[in-house]
């Protein structure tokens, strides 16, 4: 007999698009239990492995926000330090530009004082000598003048005491009329 044929009830033709009934359950019956085994063992790895993906790209997101804002606050603190050390810099080229202006202020004065003791030592050292040679002309400009008044006068002047008067008269006047034609000539 024919299985399609068994089934259908005897007269009746069975149409080949509808399936049997028992069919239709053991089928209903067999989904049923390959969908609760898969909705029981399978379902729940599945969305455990979904959650783990979908945790791993919220915390890797999370992370990397994370991430970038602690390297923008270390940017930041980066910036201020590097502006705090900009303006240390400044400051202390100040200062050393203060200390350098204070030292040449100082080695300048200090170079004007032994300028100063120099040109007073000078000074003196040309006045001490100015001394001493007035006072070698005086005794050189008497003695050729004793001499030459002997000569002219046919006798000896050489009384030391009487010449050296009549000399340091003479000069004195000279002196004197030198020193009244400069302060006229000012």
């Amino acid at each position: 007999m024919n299985p399609v044929v068994f089934l259908a009830q005897e007269g009746e033709e069975m149409n080949p698009l509808l399936p049997a009934w028992p069919e239709v359950i053991i089928g209903l019956l067999c989904f049923f239990i390959v969908f609760g085994f898969l909705g029981k063992k399978l379902l729940p790895s599945i969305e455990k492995v979904l959650s783990e993906r979908r945790d791993a790209i919220e915390g890797g997101m999370e992370r990397a926000e994370a991430a970038q804002a602690e390297a923008q606050a270390t940017l930041e603190q980066y910036r201020a330090e590097l502006g705090e050390a900009r303006h240390e810099a400044a400051r202390i080229i100040e200062q050393a530009r203060e200390q350098g202006a204070a030292q040449l202020a100082e080695m300048r004065e200090e170079g004007k004082r032994q300028r100063e003791a120099i040109v007073a030592a000078g000074h003196a050292q040309i006045e001490a000598d100015k001394k001493q040679a007035t006072a070698a002309l005086r005794q050189d400009v008497g003695s050729l003048a004793t001499q030459l008044a002997s000569r002219i006068v046919g006798e000896s002047l050489e009384d030391h005491a009487r010449q050296s008067g009549v000399v340091d008269r003479f000069l004195d006047e000279l002196e004197a009329k030198a020193t009244a034609a400069q302060g006229a000539a000012k």
